[in-house]
Parts: C-alpha cells; sequence; structure tokens
C-alpha cells in the first residue's frame, strides 16, 4: 500500500540527520495520503540508518494498523488528532532539535526579529503547554496553539517542536527553517536585546514572501 507515500517518507525522515535536527531514535515524520485518508508514519524506536521503505507503518486516520510489522511511533496518536483537526494538514514532524528545545525547556516562544523569520513563520513560533507522550495530548496543544498562527510550526513545553505543513516535505522544511531560526535568535540572545520588527513590516515581509517569492505557477 502507498509505495511512493512510503518511500517519500522513508527518504525524508534522512533529511532530519542531515539537518541535526534528531538523535538515535527521537523525532518521527508522517504523511497523509489525500486520496485514502491513510498514514504513513515512522515506527517507534528504530534507528533512521536503518530504515527503509518497507519498515514504515500504514494506520487510518483512527490509529489502526493496516500495515507494517513495527509498532508505530509513540506519537502517532497525536499526529492523527492534527490530521483529523487540519484538513489543511498533509505533512507532520516531530524533532527535539537542539536551540528550538531550548526554548522549549523555558516554555518560550521563539520572538520574530528576522526578516528571514517574518518571511517563513509570519511571526513568532509559538510555544504550547506540557503534555505527556502517548496519547492525543500532545496533538491536541499543536491545533490550539497554531490556530490563531502563521506559523507552521510550534514549540510544547519541556519537549521539542511540532512543524505541519501541505506536504510531508513542507513539514520538514517548516522544522528546518524553525531550529535555524531559533539558533540565530539565541546567538541574538547572548549578545543583548534583539531589535523587533514592527507587526507591519512582518506582515508585509511574509506576503511578500507566499505570494511574490520564487517562481510562480506559470512562470
Amino acid at each position: 500500500m502507498l509505495e511512493a507515500l512510503r518511500k517519500e517518507v522513508c527518504e525524508l525522515h534522512a533529511e532530519l540527520t542531515r539537518w541535526n535536527l534528531v538523535t538515535w531514535t527521537a523525532g518521527n515524520i508522517s504523511a497523509r495520503d489525500p486520496a485514502t485518508g491513510l498514514v504513513v508514519i515512522k515506527p517507534s524506536g528504530i534507528r533512521y540508518e536503518h530504515l527503509t521503505p518497507d519498515k514504515m507503518v500504514i494506520v487510518d486516520l483512527d490509529g489502526a494498523i493496516l500495515e507494517g510489522d513495527l509498532k508505530a511511533s509513540s506519537d502517532t496518536a497525536s499526529h492523527l488528532y492534527i490530521y483529523r483537526h487540519r484538513p489543511d494538514v498533509n505533512g507532520v514532524v516531530h524533532t527535539h532539535s537542539r536551540y528550538a528545545t531550548a526554548f522549549a525547556a523555558l516554555g518560550r516562544a521563539i520572538p520574530c526579529v528576522t526578516t528571514g523569520m517574518s518571511d517563513e513563520f509570519g511571526g513568532p513560533i509559538p510555544c504550547g503547554g506540557f503534555a505527556l507522550i502517548g496519547g492525543e495530548e500532545i496533538g491536541k496543544i499543536v491545533v490550539e496553539t497554531l490556530k490563531d498562527s502563521h506559523s507552521p510550526s510550534c514549540l510544547l513545553q519541556n519537549h521539542g517542536v511540532f512543524a505541519t505543513g501541505p506536504t510531508a516535505e513542507a513539514a520538514v522544511k517548516a522544522a528546518v527553517m524553525t531550529e535555524d531560526n531559533a539558533a540565530t535568535v539565541w546567538i541574538a540572545l547572548q549578545m543583548g536585546t534583539p531589535v523587533p520588527i514592527s507587526d507591519e513590516n512582518i506582515a508585509r515581509l511574509h506576503y511578500r514572501y507566499t505570494n511574490i517569492y520564487g517562481q510562480q505557477e506559470g512562470e
């Protein structure tokens, strides 16, 4: 089932190690197939270098395993909660990337103090509350935290990063950019107080990036 999506999700996990967003077996990616609503997700506790497409687990939106010999990620219930409540999301990524998780350990949002962050996130990367792993609780916090935000990603207090996107690749990009911006802001905070960007300019930058920047359809 979903052979191409299994391959894509497997290959995207290699991007997490490439960008130093995960260590050992921590973190995971899932992707929802828009045609069937089925979800491909990383198996629990398997090292990244041992992942292959056939090891990916396929579940329905209620969490029933439809294909796969391994146990699905311990974050599966939260991924599925996000998909059920965000029809625009077809990719979810979870990491414990170092700088972003440092903000999460403080229960602090990452402030929007660079043009690059304005482009990508349209404001701060918010931080939600604390929840234990294993059920839907983390997913509920992610949905609630992102509902009034332009950001595709958020922090979970004392935990790490959850990033979303219309595709799994877009969610991986959001996770990469979350960590990159967290590192920049952390360095700036060691040097002093970052200079804020006005809400008006953040909005203008985000609009340009999402509507004008890059190659538009038909160009």
